[in-house]
């Protein structure tokens, strides 16, 4: 009885009138379907621009056009259309209305992306820019790189929390100064106490 009746309101449209709700119809779906796969990690993206490249890597540069914002502006268009003809708006102006708020649907998921990647990107800071940085001990190192301990240092103007070991012949302790001689694997960061390498 439902599927007769859905059948029967979609007769009764007009062709504009079935265009747009099947365009708002499809694209909501493929909306709603990508959001689930945000939520649960499993989405990707795809950039356009002259060739297209995989978004399994995050890239800080503004693309307008991807899956993510074309989507948009189908959704949009769609339901925009949808709306100026129930209206009593003309197909011209529900045409008009549509590209609009479908174009400023995919400005502001292009921009989102955009400054979301652009977050991303300023959260992940180079170890090796740490080289020669000073700091101090957060957790003791212990002597002749016996074992790890933590410190605390700017790193591109961030200030990281690291693990670091000595080749110094005593502990450092809470609270002592140090500078950053070498960056060994696994982001763990060789330091000495500065009056050592001062009075060398």
């Amino acid at each position: 009885m439902i599927l007769l009746n859905l059948g029967d309101w979609w007769v009764a449209l007009s062709g504009p009138h079935q265009a747009f709700w099947g365009i708002s119809i499809v694209f909501s779906i493929l909306f709603v379907i990508q959001f689930v796969f945000s939520l649960i990690g499993l989405d990707t993206d795809m950039d356009i621009d002259g060739d297209v490249d995989g978004g399994f890597e995050l890239d800080a540069d503004f693309a307008l056009f991807s899956v993510r914002s074309i989507i948009a502006f189908f959704t949009f268009f769609g339901w925009a259309g949808v709306l100026i003809l129930n209206s009593g708006g003309s197909v011209l102006k529900a045409f008009a209305f549509a590209t609009g708020s479908g174009f400023l649907a995919m400005l502001l998921v292009s921009y989102m992306i955009y400054l979301f990647f652009k977050l991303s990107e300023e959260g992940n800071v180079d170890i090796n820019n740490a080289l020669f940085n000073t700091g101090k001990v957060y957790l003791t190192i212990p002597a002749k790189e016996s074992g790890q301990g933590k410190i605390h240092l700017l790193i591109e103007n961030s200030m990281q929390e690291v693990n670091a070991v000595t080749k110094n012949l005593t502990p450092l302790p809470t609270g002592a100064d140090i500078r950053v001689i070498e960056v060994l694997e696994d982001n763990l960061l060789v330091v000495e106490p500065i009056e050592n390498l001062e009075e060398e």
